[in-house]
């Protein structure tokens, strides 16, 4: 059964922004190529409507915060990372969002509720579970967002981190981007049951495997699972059936990934299935979506020539930032 349409204006936002995330990590690849972001990259191609759909279920100024993997671009982008601070932050300018410090797996940005995205697997997991405790002791009804992808789910902290919360009864969504594979080992060659979700009845969790291409079909999910943790019944785990175009980092060609497993992917493409809906639905039309392809075209591009103009960090700069005041 399809999910129940979302208003015009939020599929119109949630469209742009999987537009918007998608030409941002082309030119992340880009410039990657051109050594002009240095380090490593994950890009999260194909997974877009992960993100917007958790994007419209945090807010601020309530207090909710998010934590997440490396590839984390998008998740940064849909909550609403500004692109010039982004890319400086990709190629280690003072504009960046960590002042030019952390690169592509270390962006954070508090006031759109990032706590930060985690070069280590799985350490987001136990921050957000201790995000949620402060929540919960402070009664502030904040909601609280532990994004993972499949490859986190054999470490000590993930179950430490689901344990602890079904415990506390604390105010956590945990949402795994199950995007088949963890690193370069397909899932179903670590785990012994089938669905990450599986997991959750061993903590008395509710779980929700939901299809992580549809954006309208996982903000219904995510709204499910907020309302739960708002109203006092503590996590809930989503597991997101999503896929990731292009290999685990920067050069890796998936040529692990069996025939044809790509093209059955590229055909149910995030943005496609939306721009489909909207267009069935009249509310957007191939001319439209061309103007907004190159609006944000024009904005990354802008972006990309202000972030080149920034300057290196000192080395005086090295254990500033260290200690939070």
């Amino acid at each position: 059964m399809p999910p129940v349409p979302l208003p015009e204006s939020a599929r119109k936002h949630m469209l742009r922004t999987m537009m918007l995330i998608r030409v941002v990590e082309n030119q992340v690849q880009t410039l990657f190529s051109e050594n002009v972001i240095q380090g490593t990259t994950h890009l999260a191609n194909g997974q877009e409507a992960v993100a917007v759909a958790m994007a419209a279920h945090v807010n601020p100024r309530r207090g909710d915060t998010v934590t997440c993997t490396y590839r984390g671009h998008s998740h940064a982008l849909a909550l609403g990372m500004q692109l010039r601070p982004f890319f400086a932050e990709m190629m280690g300018r003072t504009g960046g969002c960590s002042k030019g410090k952390g690169g592509s797996m270390h962006l954070t940005d508090l006031s759109i509720g990032l706590i930060g995205t985690f070069a280590v697997v799985g350490a987001g997991l136990p921050i957000s579970v201790g995000a949620a405790l402060t929540a919960q002791i402070k009664r502030n009804g904040s909601v609280h967002l532990a994004i993972f992808g499949d490859g986190s789910v054999n470490i000590g902290a993930w179950h430490e981190s689901l344990n602890l919360a079904a415990v506390w009864k604390l105010p956590v969504i945990f949402l795994c981007e199950n995007n088949l594979y963890g690193e370069y080992t397909p899932y179903l060659r670590t785990s012994p049951v089938a669905h990450v979700a599986d997991r959750a009845a061993a903590y008395g969790l509710p779980a929700i495997i939901v299809d992580g291409q549809d954006a309208e079909a996982l903000h219904a999910a995510l709204r499910q699972a907020s309302e739960h943790a708002q109203n006092g019944s503590g996590p809930t785990l989503i597991e997101a059936k999503t896929y990731r175009y292009s290999g685990h980092s920067r050069t890796d060609p998936a040529a692990y990934r069996p025939a044809g497993e790509l093209e059955q992917w590229l055909a149910r493409d995030p943005i496609q299935i939306l721009a489909d809906r909207m267009i069935a639905d009249r509310q957007i039309d191939a001319q439209e979506i061309a103007r907004l392809q190159a609006e944000v075209e024009a904005e990354v591009n802008s972006a990309i020539q202000w972030a080149l103009a920034q300057p290196f960090p000192n080395t005086e700069t090295l254990y500033e930032d260290i200690w939070a005041s």
